[in-house]
């Protein structure tokens, strides 16, 4: 699984830090996940699939639905 820090993910969905932030805070956006110490990273295809629903057209509200389900399946994993 490949994880990319927060910036690069942001950068692969075009935006900036501040802006990646406050889509994270909005739930359109997963939240980075710790690495150790003070890394963090965001799993790529988390990010593949959010700009896969932002081309597709999906709304702010399924995209959130979408954040919501793959934080899940994190947890499943991690179960």
């Amino acid at each position: 699984m490949q994880m990319l820090r927060p910036l690069v993910a942001f950068e692969r969905c075009g935006l900036g830090r501040t802006t990646g932030y406050r889509r994270i805070k909005a739930g359109l956006l997963t939240r980075p996940v710790n690495l150790g110490g003070i890394a963090a990273g965001i799993p790529a295809h988390e990010i593949d699939a959010i700009n896969a629903a932002r081309l597709a057209g999906k709304s702010d509200a399924e995209i959130r639905e979408l954040v919501k389900q793959l934080e899940a399946q994190r947890q499943a994993v991690a179960a």
